[in-house]
């Protein structure tokens, strides 16, 4: 078995991918209307869209027996986002790179695979559409072209999830929306001499939720911390899901000395709705918090980049 390389672009790609906030979310009409479409055109046990995260392979969409994720070590996908031309391979058997592959030898016993890269607005190959079935076959030209066909379908949607400032999921802004509006926020801040704090979220736990019972609930769980973070902050402040398990918040007019209190606020209000509610886990967090005083930086860039490696570095 040949393990994929990672492409050239892998850091670009990555970060692309998580502006998507598409990785462990629930099944959308959208994509599962196109896979249906894919098996039934092809005749195959197996249709998915998939993308590649740092060590996985995770499945948004699918029909047919195939797991929800895997490692990107034994990938097909990961091997066919290396090239711009979808990857066949009419016969595991027969090709080196997959023939001991334990997606071939072991359940789902993949014979013939074919699978189009699935690309970003940028440019960026973030995962495939593809196809697989038990048995070799071939696959001729007109096929190649339909399977490009169908994968442009799932580009355009995705294409059309980044033209919103708002995040599907939530209802809070996207990473886009929280830009434009942390600019336009932290310039008035200063033509007004006033102090700015932002914090940087990361949910706890939330592959852990997806894991034990299922994505719904984990999106369950993003919306509760989301409508919390709606009341637990001011209507002039700027909130946000940034990607994943990923928020933000912009509290205008507030320096560094008042964040902490109103961060132990928003936490003593998290534990208390999980209680309420009588939540089968917890809703903790990470926390990271970036300022400016007057005469400062008033630059977003800069404050979204040190809050969130505060956050990132809160999780020891």
């Amino acid at each position: 078995m040949k393990r994929p390389d990672r492409p050239s672009d892998e850091a670009d790609r990555q970060q692309a991918l998580n502006r998507l906030n598409i990785q462990d979310t629930g099944p959308d009409e959208r994509f599962d209307r196109i896979t249906r479409l894919t098996q039934q055109m092809f005749a195959v046990k197996i249709a998915a869209i998939s993308f590649i995260d740092m060590n996985r392979q995770w499945v948004k969409s699918s029909v047919g027996p195939i797991e929800k994720e895997f490692p990107r070590d034994i990938s097909f996908c990961a091997h066919t986002i290396l090239a711009t031309d979808p990857l066949v391979v009419k016969d595991t058997c027969l090709d080196e790179r997959f023939f001991d592959n334990p997606m071939v030898t072991d359940a789902p016993k993949i014979r013939f695979y074919a699978g189009c890269p699935i690309r970003h607005v940028s440019g960026a190959q973030l995962g495939t559409l593809s196809i697989m079935d038990t048995e070799p076959r071939g696959f001729d030209e007109d096929d190649l072209n339909s399977l490009r066909d169908i994968a442009d379908l799932v580009e355009r949607e995705l294409a059309s999830l980044e033209l919103t400032t708002q995040d599907s999921l939530t209802g809070l802004l996207n990473e886009q929306g929280f830009r434009v509006l942390c600019e336009k926020s932290l310039f008035m801040c200063e033509r007004l001499e006033v102090p700015a704090s932002l914090a940087c979220f990361d949910v706890r736990n939330l592959r852990q939720i997806n894991r034990q019972r299922g994505n719904r609930e984990g999106d369950k769980a993003l919306m509760f911390f989301a409508e919390l973070l709606t009341f637990g902050f001011r209507d002039s402040d700027v909130a946000a899901r940034l990607e994943g398990d990923k928020f933000a918040v912009l509290m205008t007019n507030t320096p560094i000395s008042n964040t902490q209190d109103i961060l132990d606020r928003f936490k003593e209000r998290i534990d208390r709705y999980a209680v309420e509610n009588s939540l089968p886990y917890t809703l903790d967090f990470n926390v990271g918090v970036s300022w400016v005083e007057p005469e400062g930086d008033y630059d977003y860039e800069k404050l979204l980049c040190v809050a969130r490696s505060l956050a990132t570095q809160a999780k020891g």
